[in-house]
Formats: structure tokens, C-alpha cells, sequence
């Protein structure tokens, strides 16, 4: 089972079963505050002194089946080259979790994006899946990844995609956004349309 939620309301779940044992895979410099476990295939151990860190250098993950009560990835699943074999090990060491992710929108809005991610994600609240395909640049990138987290801020339901699973991570290939033929927008091209309807609406008044 998967579906929609939101951070604040996962927070809220884990403040209250603070014995949970609770993994942040992917963590960077910013692990969730109530994860006592944090992993990452960059090694930031110096950085978490205060709990259990663990590098990944393979892709089967370094933990036991159902190790943790609760496993968080956030922003990791858009990077992994073999997505679905990193889906089944979050299933087996862990019966539930949360997922985000950067919208289609969100993930061509910033520079850094296009080197980094490989994969494109929607959800389906019809079929209750994570749709995946492969990654589109569809849009001329004009943000860094401090300017898009600073836009997440106020539009974060546009920018990102915020799940809960349990048991089962629910998912399939989407092929129909993979054979669909892409034309760039250019964000010059954008903001010339705007301005010459801005001109256009002073000058009918």
C-alpha cells in the first residue's frame, strides 16, 4: 500500500514512537531529526556524532530483513540507476516508510538535476502507484538547489511528491511519458510572452 501524505504529518507519527528504530537513507547534511540511524554512500560520520551513521558502497543495503520500524527516502530514489531493486531492499528492511520526491516541475527547475537524476516520478491516486519513467529535461533549468528549496517553501505541493507506504511499495514503468516526443521550453522564450502580454494589457486599457 502507498499513498499521499505530508512530512508534517509523518513527523507527527515518529515524535510520537520515539523508541521506533527509524533509518534516513540518503540523508546528505540534512537527516530527519527523529532518524537514529542515517546512511548515505558519501561519508558524512563526522557530521552525525549523535547517532549511527552507515556508508553504502553497494547496492544491496547493509541491514538485516525488517531491521527498522520505519525507513525514510527522501530525494534518493530519482538518483538510483536500478530504482526497482533499491524499492525491494527498502521492503525488506522495513514494512513501512516514506518516500519524496521532486515533481516533474520541480525536478527541471534547478541546474543541479540535470547531472544527478535519472529517473521521472508522478503518483497515481486512481491506481494507488508510483509511476516511473525516464528522466525528460523539458525545461531550460534556472534554479540552484538553494533557490529551489527556498521555492519549496511556498509551493511545495507543486514541487514535491510526499508518501507513506506500508508492506508494499506499489510502482510501475510508465512508457507513455518515455515514447512522448519533448519540445524544450526555454525560460527567455516564457518571459517574453509574459512581458509582451504584460505590454499588450497596458496598452488596451
Amino acid at each position: 500500500m502507498i499513498e499521499r501524505t505530508s512530512l508534517k504529518d509523518i513527523n507527527s507519527i515518529l515524535e510520537k514512537n520515539r523508541n521506533w528504530n527509524i533509518l534516513d537513507i540518503g540523508c546528505g547534511y540534512t537527516a530527519n531529526e527523529y532518524a537514529n540511524c542515517v546512511a548515505d554512500v558519501q561519508d558524512f560520520s563526522n557530521h552525525y556524532n549523535d547517532r549511527k551513521f552507515v556508508k553504502i558502497s553497494n547496492k544491496n543495503l547493509p541491514f538485516k530483513d525488517n531491521e527498522f520500524d520505519f525507513v525514510i527516502a527522501s530525494h534518493v530514489i530519482e538518483h538510483v540507476e536500478d530504482f526497482q531493486f533499491f524499492i525491494k531492499e527498502l521492503e525488506r528492511i522495513s514494512k513501512q516508510g516514506y518516500i519524496e520526491l521532486p515533481t516533474r516541475l520541480g525536478d527541471n527547475l534547478v541546474f543541479e538535476n540535470t547531472n544527478d537524476h535519472i529517473w521521472w516520478f508522478t503518483f497515481s491516486d486512481v491506481e494507488k502507484k508510483l509511476l516511473a519513467s525516464k528522466r525528460n529535461q523539458t525545461l531550460e533549468a534556472f534554479l540552484s538547489v538553494s533557490s529551489g528549496k527556498k521555492m519549496t517553501e511556498y509551493f511545495r505541493e507543486s514541487l514535491v511528491i510526499e508518501l507513506f507506504w506500508k508492506d508494499k511499495i506499489d510502482y510501475r514503468l510508465d512508457e507513455k511519458i518515455n515514447n512522448k516526443h519533448f519540445k524544450k521550453l526555454g525560460f527567455l522564450k516564457i518571459f517574453k510572452k509574459y512581458v509582451s502580454k504584460r505590454i499588450r494589457k497596458l496598452i488596451s486599457r
